[in-house]
């Protein structure tokens, strides 16, 4: 009798650890489905996991010391440079000829469409990082490292490039080079033309960032009028010469449009540079006092004042001088002095430096702050993280940016770097771009608080705190594969997953283990117990916790033959898949037609090109025209601000435009910038990538979820061990509940 005991406990703990392995494999898959332990990731998630648009608010902060009235003399500084001091001779005389004041115009409509874009973006997500911000939010991590990359190289080799510019124009008021003063004058060095000049200012504007974000201002704003002044004075004064002399300058054998329609949109594509600047309004974010308002009011008013000036003193110069005549060296100096006005040439010099001192201080105020917000977030060593408590203001970034940038001004040539400090800000007007369609079309969802890893069960029977199971909780992982890669690798994962704890194949079980038919069952089982109940956790997965028989996890399969419509999470999942695609599709298309376009390939293959790149943007804008905008677009950081008008239309002209200028740079530059681009991808493998906040987060979150998870699981086995029957029952629940979550969680 003893041996007959034994050995039907034997054969009872055999069929339970049989059960036990079993139920461990089916939460497993389900558990991990879409993630690896934090260390084995996959590397599309890794690289494209996305970090909450409202980051932790950790140590000292910026001050927010500045308004609208501030902002408009840093983005007019910043945009207001000495290009157009260069830029009206050179692109009037070589590309458009007097119609010059219509490529300012079209040029400047091409700068609206992204600068609306930013205008959004920075009242939604205020943040000192700007375009990598963005980025980092909506795309994922590696595309926002490729553009905070790009912008450290630009602003660097900007401000090292307009800093040896100054001199030159200091040079006039001294009688010449030859008359500077020792210390200051540009001299042969081993070798290296050294200009101490531009690296005492470099250093000089570095000081004055390090006082603080209110006194740079201030400055900034003081060197910005006397720029706006000196070209009122141009426009002033010129207009007057023009009235007096009738406008010569108009009165050309070329006639208005000497080099026609293509040669206005010619030089409509190198003007558009001298819009670039309105960015940096956006990387003050941090400081601004009322950003949902004053940020987009601060670029729309630097944008608009930016845009009538050029417009104007084109208008002036052109008709001043004939464009055939026009000096592309110093046009607006020559201009005066052929109508006898030489004097003048002294004023349009301290406009010169004027501008050239703004724009510096443009190109090294945003720099230590794009340091400061990749150090955050743990893709840079924290020493460019700190803020000073008494300026309030990232002093370590901004004294190795300015010692860098100075060293550069005082002893390289950055001439042939100067179109390296295109890519930065082209790369990030296309990424703000397609941030806008990410955001209006698959909103980035934020990670949603997880219920408890151990959740209690209520029974008719027992008290709550009595029954203690293991629900499965969205992992970490799950939640940074939100992102256009990461969503087709978890899907594809997942998949078998749903398909094994589909009804269908749950109805294949044993009875015993079968979910309930009808509602009654449901309610009372046949031993006459309630049946288990899960409470909703306040909206965060809605019917998350449902019997599958009031939603099933996956719906019918084609071959059944139920007539009940699709779930709404999977009408939802569609519309962003549909979404992604179209959003895809639109890039594709702006590369292949920008590249068609800009190269001379044969003619058969280049309208093939085209026509197909013209063909996918036009599908991408029709699939994103038919279907609807993400209701989570509402909820996406500071909702209630500034949004931009005829989306998706308008972002898809501002990705093509910007991804047209890109391609058009040209090949040395390209080759320049990959070394650099290669560089900062070898940075990121070796440290970004693992010193990423986001992947140590998520690492102590899955320690934490799974060591709760499996108190739990050991507290279910031994209650099943001991003989009751209908942990077996609930086990089954409590699987289908853990499925049911990863699915709301993966949409």
């Amino acid at each position: 009798m003893g041996r007959k005991v034994r050995g039907h406990c034997l054969g009872v703990e055999t069929w339970v650890g049989a059960i036990r392995d079993a139920f461990t494999r089916v939460v497993t898959a389900a558990e991990e489905g879409g993630r690896e332990e934090p260390m084995e990731e996959q590397r599309s998630s890794r690289v494209f996991r996305r970090k909450s648009v409202v980051p932790k608010k950790v140590g000292q902060q910026l001050a927010r010391h500045l308004s609208w009235l501030d902002l408009v003399p840093i983005g007019l500084g910043a945009t207001l440079g000495a290009g157009v001091y260069v830029l009206v001779g050179t692109v009037a005389r070589e590309k458009v000829g007097p119609a010059l004041p219509f490529s300012f115009l079209i040029a400047g409509f091409a700068a609206a469409l992204s600068a609306l874009c930013y205008a959004e973006l920075a009242s939604r997500c205020p943040s000192a990082g700007s375009a990598y911000h963005y980025a980092y939010t909506c795309v994922g991590e590696l595309p926002a490292w490729i553009i905070g990359w790009a912008l450290i190289l630009e602003y660097t080799v900007g401000g090292s490039t307009v800093a040896r510019g100054i001199s030159p124009n200091l040079a006039i008021f001294f009688g010449g080079s030859e008359s500077l003063p020792v210390w200051i004058a540009r001299r042969e060095l081993f070798g290296i033309t050294v200009d101490p000049c531009a690296g005492i200012l470099v250093l000089i504007v570095t000081a004055l960032l390090c006082v603080g974000i209110k006194e740079s201002a201030n400055v900034q704003a003081f060197m910005t009028v006397a720029n706006v002044l000196v070209l009122l004075f141009v426009i002033g004064a010129g207009g007057f010469t023009g009235f007096k002399t009738g406008w010569k300058g108009y009165h050309t054998d070329g006639g208005y449009l000497p080099y026609g329609v293509n040669g206005i949109l010619a030089g409509a594509a190198t003007l558009f540079f001298a819009f670039i600047g309105f960015d940096t309004v956006a990387s003050t974010a941090e400081e601004v006092k009322n950003p949902q308002r004053d940020l987009p009011l601060g670029i729309a008013l630097a944008l608009i004042i930016c845009s009538a000036l050029y417009m104007f003193l084109s208008s002036v110069i052109v008709g001043m001088v004939p464009y055939n005549l026009m000096d592309v060296d110093t046009p607006l100096s020559t201009a005066f002095a052929d109508n006898g006005l030489p004097w003048a040439m002294y004023i349009v010099t301290a406009g010169a430096v004027a501008a050239l001192s703004t724009t510096l201080l443009g190109s090294l105020l945003p720099q230590p702050r794009i340091l400061m917000a990749m150090a955050r977030d743990g893709l840079l060593p924290r020493f460019f993280a700190r803020i000073n408590k008494a300026t309030k203001v990232p002093v370590n970034g901004t004294l190795v940016a300015g010692f860098v940038a100075s060293l550069m001004a005082f002893s390289m040539n950055v001439d042939q770097l100067a179109g390296m400090v295109s890519v930065g800000t082209l790369l990030a007007f296309t990424i703000v771009g397609v941030s806008i369609l990410i955001l209006r079309y698959v909103s980035p969802m934020d990670p949603v608080a997880a219920p408890p890893p151990t959740e209690q069960l209520t029974t008719s029977t027992q008290p709550r705190a009595a029954i203690a199971v293991a629900t499965p909780t969205p992992t970490p992982a799950v939640a940074a594969n939100h992102t256009l890669v990461g969503l087709i690798a978890w899907k594809n994962i997942i998949t078998p997953v749903f398909s094994f704890l589909s009804e269908s194949s749950v109805n294949q079980l044993p009875s015993f283990l079968q979910n309930y038919e009808d509602e009654a069952d449901a309610n009372v089982n046949g031993n006459g117990d309630r049946d288990v109940v899960y409470d909703e956790r306040d909206g965060n997965y809605p019917n998350a916790y449902r019997d599958s028989v009031q939603e099933p996890l996956m719906p019918d399969s084609p071959e059944g033959e139920s007539d009940s419509p699709a779930p709404e999470m999977s009408r939802e999942e569609a519309r962003r898949w549909a979404a992604a695609f179209g959003i895809g599709v639109i890039n594709v298309g702006s590369m292949l037609f920008s590249v068609a376009v800009s190269f001379p390939f044969e003619k058969y293959f280049k309208w093939a090109v085209a026509g197909f790149g013209g063909f996918c943007l036009l599908g991408g804008l029709a699939i994103l025209g038919i279907i609807d905008q993400d209701e989570g677009r509402h909820k996406f950081g500071n909702a209630g601000g500034f949004q931009v008008p005829w989306v998706p239309v308008l972002p898809t002209v501002s990705i093509l435009i910007n991804t047209y200028l890109l391609v058009n740079l040209g090949g040395g530059t390209w080759m320049r910038v990959g070394v650099w681009l290669v560089l900062g991808l070898i940075v990121y493998a070796t440290y970004g990538i693992n010193h990423s906040v986001l992947a140590k987060e998520h690492g102590k979150d899955y320690q934490r979820s799974h060591s709760l998870n499996e108190q739990g699981d050991s507290q279910t086995w031994l209650r099943l061990e001991a003989g009751e029957p209908r942990v077996l029952h609930e086990l089954i629940q409590i699987t289908a509940a853990g499925v049911t979550i990863e699915r709301h969680a993966q949409q």
